[in-house]
């Protein structure tokens, strides 16, 4: 299973060692990954089928809602199965040097783009609380459009220039990444070259481009905590500090491991896998809940999706 490649062996596969503490108890991770993988699945599914075909729901937030399932559907797609099928049996754990390639590239378009677009939701929210008489114009369907689109954009190119250079280098051996999927550092330690440059260009363009990002979105939530505190009920201070706080804490899950594990490329291993999995198997499952099941205007879509019984129209599609 191996090519000969200027007088070296260039592997064919890799062996994919999984996450600490499953190999004990296969049977029941294996359970639970599928219940979480249904759920997450299930759950996005549906905010995407609500999101577009409820006229009522045509506001911006619930468009860039719309971008953010699809992209929880798929994400966990690309690394919750292989990780099931790898718990099942050994030969489960094993992956071409294609296919990791292609799992490496998938993960980091759609995570990238992911993570531009909570940026581009911040915004959107900052806006539609801080300025909302501007809000109109400055978040029209087409900057909407434009905006979604060039978090696509930025993260494919993203991720087909770290995907090149990582896959660009020689791998000799061994096979065995210790990770549950492939992933830049796991992947770049099986190298048999210098991996310095590699290193150079993760940390500036995946670990300071996210650490960028996390401080936007924080900085955006002071200005809307501001304008919430402006707020004279003290029901409508509650309602937006629990959508805030929600939002929040979902988007911390999302950045805070990734900013880690990047900006040490060293850690890339086994003990890495813990906080990769609250941004790559369990932020995907929660946002569906944290965004838009929590949404009175959600559910009366969802009600009329299921019933077929029109409703009343909602005031605006504002957030919850």
């Amino acid at each position: 299973m191996e090519t000969e490649y200027s007088n070296q062996t260039m592997v064919s596969y890799f062996y994919l060692e999984g996450l600490m503490y499953t190999a004990d108890h296969p049977s029941l991770f294996f359970l639970l990954f599928l219940l979480i993988y249904t759920i997450t699945v299930t759950g996005n599914l549906l905010i995407l089928i609500i999101v577009g075909s409820d006229t009522y729901l045509q506001s911006p937030m619930y468009h860039f809602l719309g971008h953010l399932s699809f992209l929880d559907a798929c994400l966990s797609t690309v690394t919750v199965p292989k990780v099931m099928a790898g718990l099942l049996t050994l030969d489960g754990k094993v992956i071409s040097f294609e296919s990791c390639a292609m799992q490496l590239y998938c993960f980091h378009f759609l995570a990238s783009t992911e993570c531009f677009l909570y940026t581009v939701m911040a915004y959107d929210r900052y806006l539609a609380i801080c300025q909302p008489l501007h809000y109109p114009v400055a978040m029209n369907r087409q900057v909407c459009a434009r905006l979604a689109g060039i978090t696509w954009a930025i993260g494919a190119t993203h991720s087909a220039i770290h995907t090149s250079l990582t896959f660009h280098l020689l791998y000799c051996g061994p096979h065995h990444i210790t990770y549950f999927f492939c992933d830049i550092p796991p992947v770049l330690k099986l190298a048999c070259a210098d991996t310095t440059t590699n290193e150079l260009v993760m940390l500036a363009n995946i670990g300071i481009v996210a650490a960028g990002c996390l401080i936007f979105i924080v900085i955006s939530y002071v200005f809307i905590v501001a304008a919430v505190l402006r707020i004279r009920t003290a029901e409508g201070r509650q309602r937006a500090f629990s959508t805030c706080t929600a939002h929040l804490t979902v988007v911390l899950l999302y950045y805070v491991p990734p900013v880690c594990i990047y900006l040490q490329p060293s850690s890339g291993g086994a003990g890495a896998g813990a906080p990769a999995v609250f941004y790559t198997i369990i932020t995907p499952m929660l946002n569906p809940f944290i965004y838009t099941l929590r949404n009175k205007e959600v559910k009366q879509a969802l009600g009329r999706l299921l019933c077929q019984v029109p409703g009343d129209r909602p005031a605006g599609g504002q957030p919850p």
